[in-house]
């Protein structure tokens, strides 16, 4: 009786523990059901094998594509600065589409589109041009310059007199450490004038406890506020080329610590799970981040897995629909001029917004950049069908559009630096593997 009574009194801390560790058991089923996580990353493996194209020569035609795109660059080529504009005939540009004309010099002159010489020149200008920027606060580039005078200036091209600019932007100053790092290990002719050019910047006060940050005009008062910048993605795109550089980006550089999957046309897709309206920042799942890292650095254990997940959700989508699907943040040719296509962000499948998160589904395109990038990447039926699907979209005199808007089937004419960019990038790609990748021979 005794043994009985103490169960009965006990039994409602036994419900409780069972409940408890029937809850542990679920959420731990549910947390390594895809993947295993060691010691605050991840590892994944594919669900089946990722086609990925293999090097080979450029097609004549694919040839003639490359020159179409480095038309753009000569166009909008500033002889005084050695830059060039971001958007054709509009003499401003970022840090970002800087980073897009030296990635598309670097693939031009791999490519033999342009001489040696043309290369060695124009590297030259623009590096002696970037370690003379007038820099916020002294410290980093502004987010926006004129390619004329090199003033400093908001995103409507006007002149910012004010030491703080309108802030920087770790993601975009992220990237045009890449063709650094290229021209460091590839072509080290380049050190000295890279080195002056990193002398100038302060690099390491974008960095803080291992993330990444940009600055901005405060909110409240004068000055500037630091703000946590990137996302999945993005995030550890940018924070690859400040790693080969010794800096402490550890944080930046992990899938782990906000990685939330979410099933979109079937497929589990890679997506931050900060909240937008917590923290202000969208959390696009577009192409182009997944792109780069692969044609660039050559991807690697997880986001390999995460670009062709990207990818397979946008096949899903064609062939569930009909509608040539190929998603990235894209200049367009009338009012927003700037829209992000995504395959998830603010918590909707296929959202297209602006960066103020304002709907912009009426713009929603079929990317030229993210067709030619899942071209080069995949050797598939459905990357013949991007490529099919943008392989008018240009201008013998101008270079390559933006894409087409699925709504009225007709061309978004805008022309631009980095579509252009990524094109040459694209095909350097197919022709010669990652572009960063040093000593290796099987890139991926």
């Amino acid at each position: 009786m005794e043994s009985s009574s103490s169960f009965v009194k006990a039994r409602h801390h036994i419900v409780f523990l069972a409940g408890l560790f029937t809850a542990l058991a679920v959420a731990f089923t549910i947390e390594t059901r895809e993947y295993n996580q060691v010691m605050g990353n991840l590892s994944f493996a594919p669900s089946e094998p990722i086609p990925f194209r293999e090097t080979r020569v450029l097609t004549e035609q694919e040839f003639q594509w490359a020159k179409t795109a480095w038309q753009y660059f000569e166009n909008n080529y500033q002889d005084n600065t050695g830059l060039v504009n971001s958007v054709d005939g509009y003499p401003s540009t970022t840090m970002w589409d800087t980073a897009s004309y030296l990635m598309a010099l670097i693939s031009a002159h791999r490519l033999n589109v342009i001489s040696y010489e043309e290369f060695n020149l124009k590297i030259e200008k623009a590096l002696v041009t970037l370690s003379r920027l007038p820099l916020v606060k002294d410290q980093l580039p502004n987010k926006a310059y004129d390619t004329q005078t090199l003033q400093m200036v908001d995103y409507t091209n006007k002149p910012v007199e004010d030491e703080n600019g309108i802030g920087w932007s770790a993601i975009d100053i992220g990237r045009i450490l890449v063709p650094m790092n290229i021209l460091v290990w590839q072509y080290p002719k380049f050190n000295k004038q890279v080195n002056s050019v990193l002398q100038h910047w302060q690099v390491g006060v974008m960095t803080k406890d291992g993330y990444l940050f940009g600055s901005r005009p405060a909110k409240s008062g004068k000055g500037l506020e630091l703000v946590q910048e990137g996302r999945i993605g993005y995030e550890e795109y940018a924070a690859k080329a400040l790693s080969l550089m010794g800096r402490d980006v550890f944080n930046a550089l992990k899938y782990a610590d906000y990685l939330k999957l979410i099933t979109i046309d079937g497929v589990e897709v890679p997506t931050d799970s900060r909240d937008p309206a917590k923290y202000h920042a969208h959390n696009y799942v577009v192409s182009e981040s997944y792109i780069l890292d692969s044609i660039e650095f050559g991807a690697d254990s997880v986001s390999k897995i995460f670009a062709f997940r990207v990818y397979k959700a946008q096949e899903q989508r064609y062939e569930r629909s009909g509608i040539i699907t190929a998603v990235s943040e894209d200049n367009i040719d009338q009012a927003p001029y700037f829209v992000y296509n995504t395959v998830f962000s603010d918590g909707k499948e296929w959202n297209t917004i602006t960066d103020t998160g304002a709907d912009a589904s009426e713009f929603k395109t079929l990317s030229t950049k993210a067709a030619f990038g899942w071209y080069a990447l995949y050797d598939t039926a459905y990357a013949d069908v991007l490529i099919a699907g943008v392989d008018e979209l240009y201008s013998d005199s101008k270079g390559w559009y933006s894409g087409v808007y699925e709504k009225t089937g007709e061309a978004n004419k805008a022309i631009t630096a980095n579509t252009n960019g990524i094109v040459l990038e694209s095909l350097a790609y197919i022709q010669n593997g990652a572009l960063l990748n040093v000593g290796v021979e099987e890139q991926l």
